[in-house]
């Protein structure tokens, strides 16, 4: 299970400054904190799974994954996964993290952190796939999304974090998204890594017209990419990460990943497993996956992923592709 960063975060800051830590939490205190609030696990193998701009995660004893806010910002994200996902999980067709270890702020380090069983997968950035089994994780993808967007899991959630908000970052008002892409492009363009495409203007000025979705809001992920979806072997999807971003919001917000990480007859098992998408939730989507294959690519491009700036370039021009 991987740790990804949050795409959002102030554009116009220089990559670095913007997933710079707040809190370093090193191998030996992970096992200091770990040990200290959870003895069965006192003495067990620490390993440093995954890094990203708001977490830090260890694989304890090749089974549990302990996440560690690097930054105060991440913390009602953390908040409401501890709250949310308990609920959500069972009513859910793939496997997600669930907070079964929660670790309590001390002098140590200040913050709240969890442990879950790993859940095992690829990211679909790094899985490489082609063909059958990209459509194979497609249809899981949809089926998913569509239990995940059930109207019945909203009091489920809302009971759990009250404070649940809607739709924070604005992910499925066209016009917010596209002025967040828009600097990313130039940066991605200004490095050679990306040659603009004029169909990408083409759908945020058309996009731009709609203004904030009117329709009724489902329990979202949230931030659902490339790098959240995991997959296994065979390509079929085996599990949904990193739900610091889970909200009330549009579904646009996560059937955006049908529109950054699927084309063809893939994305076609994932709608016709998900349900009927019209064509302005379809425009939302599209504009939303811009916006954050964008951000990933500055992302890597900064960060030297030579797989994650390939998958989010590919998904620049799946997100304009019929």
């Amino acid at each position: 299970m991987i740790m990804s960063p949050t795409v959002d975060r102030q554009p116009d800051q220089e990559p670095r400054l913007q997933w710079e830590a707040e809190q370093l939490v090193s191998g030996s205190l992970a096992a200091e904190l770990i040990g200290r609030q959870f003895p069965r696990l006192r003495g067990a193998p620490v390993e440093l799974l995954a890094t990203g701009w708001d977490n830090t995660v260890y694989l304890v004893d090749g089974q549990w994954a302990f996440r560690f806010p690097r930054r105060e910002i991440a913390l009602p994200g953390i908040r409401r996964e501890i709250a949310v996902l308990p609920r959500l999980a069972p009513h859910l067709p793939l496997p997600v993290p669930v907070p079964e270890l929660v670790g309590t702020p001390s002098d140590a380090y200040p913050w709240p952190y969890w442990g879950t069983r790993l859940v095992p997968g690829t990211e679909l950035a790094e899985a490489n796939l082609t063909g059958r089994a990209r459509a194979l994780a497609g249809a899981s993808v949809g089926r998913f999304l569509r239990a995940l967007h059930d109207p019945h899991l909203i009091g489920l959630a809302v009971q759990a974090a009250p404070d649940l908000p809607e739709d924070p970052m604005r992910r499925a008002d066209p016009g917010f998204r596209a002025a967040h892409a828009r600097p990313l492009l130039e940066r991605l363009a200004r490095s050679a890594a990306w040659v603009p495409d004029p169909a990408v203007e083409r759908l945020f000025g058309t996009a731009e017209r709609l203004g904030p979705p009117a329709g009724r809001a489902v329990i979202a992920h949230g931030d659902l990419h490339l790098r959240h979806l995991l997959v296994g072997q065979s390509g079929d999807a085996s599990g949904v990460i990193d739900w610091g971003d889970v909200c009330l919001a549009d579904p646009a917000v996560d059937l955006s990943l049908a529109y950054s990480g699927f084309a063809g007859p893939a994305r076609a098992a994932l709608l016709a497993a998900y349900g009927p998408v019209d064509a302005e939730r379809e425009m939302r989507a599209r504009v939303l996956a811009l916006s954050i294959c964008a951000a990933l690519a500055v992302y890597a491009l900064s960060d030297s992923r030579a797989s994650l700036l390939r998958e989010s370039l590919a998904g620049l021009a799946r997100a304009v592709s019929g």
